[in-house]
């Protein structure tokens, strides 16, 4: 039986629709099956979505100051509600039931998911933007690093569900860097592939690939965050994210999705770690 590969993609800061991922899957299915000559069903792929987490509190956040005070520049204020915000909630404080778990939850469903519709060994590819990048990092932080990971784990006995089968990590328009500051010391970082990934496919190489660009005021590079990341992310590469209304500007951040050297880097690594998978040549 033909191994599939999974792929998990999390997305970053404010008002995400539950199709937020649609024309990125698109594109990288349609790109995998020209690189493999294979069928898209060969990838298995799930969009978390976790802005629901925050989205009710942040519009009654909104009515209880903004509009029933009757703050100028609602529409700005608005924005700023769905970005800062998100950040701000996110923060792990103590107690079970808070908003970190809550949101990584999202994440040990999507596996849970991903485990069920290609194989509890498939190997993982996560796509990550923005703070999504900062939350798929904890995550995986947490599941390899810390006991706090493993009791969201769904079912123990899958090992893509522990994060063992974690291949590939391409980070988009990364807040991470700022994220370095809340800490002394940022100097351990996830290991991308995970250290139990020749376990199940010992022929396969993994590889941690952050794209970034030099107009996106929330995206950056992460070698230089600490030598521990140089050592782990492979390559910082720079890319033109958006069109042409956007590429030139901060709002290149949202355009990410579509870049076309993005989705052919991660399409052409994804057809031939298939074929590793597979024992084909």
């Amino acid at each position: 039986m033909e191994q599939k590969i999974a792929v998990m993609i999390v997305h970053g800061l404010g008002r995400q629709k539950e199709n937020y991922a649609e024309r990125l899957i698109r594109k990288l299915s349609e790109a995998f099956a020209e690189a493999s000559g294979l069928s898209t069903d060969q990838l298995a792929i799930e969009a978390v979505h976790w802005a629901h987490v925050f989205a009710e509190r942040e519009e009654q956040l909104f009515r209880d100051i903004v509009s029933s005070y009757r703050l100028r520049y609602r529409w700005l204020r608005r924005i700023v509600i769905h970005y800062l915000a998100d950040a701000v909630a996110y923060q792990p404080v103590e107690g079970d039931a808070q908003n970190y778990e809550e949101v990584h939850s999202t994440l040990s469903a999507a596996l849970h998911r991903l485990s069920l519709a290609a194989g509890p060994t498939a190997p993982l590819c996560v796509i990550s933007h923005s703070l999504g990048t900062v939350i798929a990092s904890n995550f995986f932080y947490d599941l390899q690093f810390s006991s706090r990971g493993k009791r969201l784990v769904i079912n123990p006995e899958a090992p893509i569900e522990k994060g063992e089968t974690l291949a590939f990590f391409y980070s988009l328009g990364t807040t991470l860097p700022l994220w370095s500051l809340r800490y002394r010391d940022f100097d351990q970082p996830i290991r991308v592939p995970s250290d139990h990934l020749k376990l199940h496919h010992r022929r396969l190489e993994g590889e941690w690939i952050n794209f970034y660009d030099k107009d996106d005021i929330l995206g950056y590079p992460l070698q230089g965050v600490d030598p521990a990341y140089k050592e782990t992310v492979r390559k910082d590469v720079e890319v033109n994210a958006g069109h042409w209304l956007t590429s030139w500007n901060p709002l290149s951040h949202r355009g990410y999705f579509s870049n076309p050297t993005i989705i052919r880097h991660i399409s052409s690594t994804l057809a031939a770690a298939w074929n590793k998978v597979n024992y084909k040549r």
